[in-house]
């Protein structure tokens, strides 16, 4: 099986316009697997994130039995799987099938769909966007054409709350109120009534892979398409049947993504590091509802308790299990790319080298300069430069940006985190 899914060949660039790449697309899958230093990774997507008992325990069995014992969330809600055996791949792909993880082979890679995790928990938001993610992950697999898109390719469903426009989605759903959503394609945005918005979405996804076949430059996301390269998001709406009317692009204030700790009758926590141990993993079955949600923010919510003491036991039972469960934890949001021994281009075991700080921004370590699952917006740049050494950076968008020093790593970090403009060495 593993040998039926080749990389995807990379688009013939016009000869007016220079290839940003010379390669197929070998983002791996869940049958696509990558060989690393500790073994084959496995990477699966799950659509709004969610999973159902059955599968979340699957999961957890192919962690301990197949894998290394371990499962790590993925800054777009994906689980990946590591130390995977040379030859395990049928039996993986097996498990993950029967439990209705592999909707279909030639589609796995492409489902890449993030939603707010808290649709339809807290009241919040304009709709309940899992049910578009649901919806826009049928349309994605029934269609032959989508198979073209590449495994970066992202759809992000915003509710209406904001905590997802700020994502970097290729494509953008956001609901609004009235029974409205804005579907947005790079710097084009239309209004498409709310029951139209999953169908808007896989419109919008055929106007890019048009345009980037037109400009042939082997774009795989919309921001790799030559500056001025005509994007026909109207034309695809309207030959998809969606009623449409331009928008703003920015239709909705950004928002923070849900905190640890109890939400009504739900509870919300994270992975430290992005990652559990299958124990780990295990203490969040069983699901109240039969339902768990995976955050791209490497966190997870439960729902449906039967009441707020219901919700705080379980947290309690969580936080014994080593979660993050409070908003003050300073592991919360320090992120790291995998390291040694798992990576050969880490120049340092970059997870056992970690420290939070303390502060607000986002801080990810990382063992090489790919900098591999780092967070968008501002954010500390903590990066190997050797081995136990470190240049530690607050990077911000569109903004210069020098190293941050200190008496300690520890220290350092902690300057960084509470910065919110780039800082000058000292």
């Amino acid at each position: 099986m593993l040998a039926a899914m080749p990389p995807t060949r990379a688009p013939s660039p016009n000869q007016g316009e220079p290839p940003i790449r010379d390669r197929g697309d070998a983002c791996p899958g869940a049958l696509r697997l990558h060989r690393a230093d500790d073994g084959r990774l496995a990477r699966l997507r799950l659509p709004g994130g969610l999973l159902t008992s059955r599968q979340a325990d699957v999961l957890a069995t192919a962690a301990e039995r197949l894998a290394d014992g371990n499962l790590s969330v993925t800054s777009r809600g994906n689980i990946e799987l590591r130390g995977l055996g040379e030859s395990c791949g049928g039996e993986l792909s097996a498990l993950l099938a029967d439990a209705g993880l592999l909707p279909s082979e030639r589609h796995e890679r492409v489902r890449n769909v993030v939603a707010s995790p808290l649709a339809g928990i807290d009241g919040l938001g304009h709709a309940d966007v899992q049910l578009w993610a649901r919806e826009l992950d049928r349309l994605l697999c029934a269609e032959e054409w989508t198979t073209e898109l590449s495994g970066r390719f992202l759809f992000a469903l915003d509710d209406g709350r904001g905590d997802l426009v700020g994502l970097g989605g290729d494509v953008t759903l956001i609901a609004q109120s009235g029974g409205a959503a804005v579907v947005r394609l790079g710097g084009r945005a239309f209004r498409v009534p709310a029951a139209h918005a999953p169908r808007a979405a896989l419109a919008a996804a055929g106007a890019f892979l048009a345009a980037a076949r037109a400009a042939g430059n082997g774009a795989w996301r919309v921001g790799e398409l030559p500056g001025g390269q005509h994007v026909d998001l109207a034309g695809a709406l309207e030959r998809a049947g969606v009623d449409a009317e331009p928008a703003a692009p920015w239709a909705v204030s950004r928002s923070a993504p849900p905190a640890p700790g109890v939400i009504g009758r739900a509870v919300a926590v994270h992975a430290p590091l992005g990652r559990v141990t299958a124990a780990q993993w295990r203490a969040l079955l069983p699901l109240p509802a039969g339902e768990l949600r995976v955050t791209p923010w490497r966190g997870f919510v439960l729902p449906g308790f039967a009441d707020e003491a219901a919700a705080r036991e379980r947290l309690a039972a969580l936080a014994d299990a080593g979660h993050l469960t409070t908003a003050d934890s300073p592991w919360l949001g320090v992120g790291a790319c995998t390291g040694r021994p798992g990576c050969a281009k880490s120049l340092a075991d970059v997870r056992a080298d970690a420290v939070p700080g303390a502060g607000g921004l986002p801080v990810h370590w990382s063992g090489c300069e790919r900098r591999c699952g780092h967070p968008r917006g501002d954010w500390v740049d903590v990066l190997a430069t050797g081995e136990g050494t470190y240049e530690v950076t607050v990077r911000v968008p569109g903004e210069e940006w020098t190293p941050v020093t200190g008496r300690t790593l520890t220290e350092t970090v902690t300057t960084a985190r509470t910065t919110t403009k780039p800082t000058a060495t000292r």
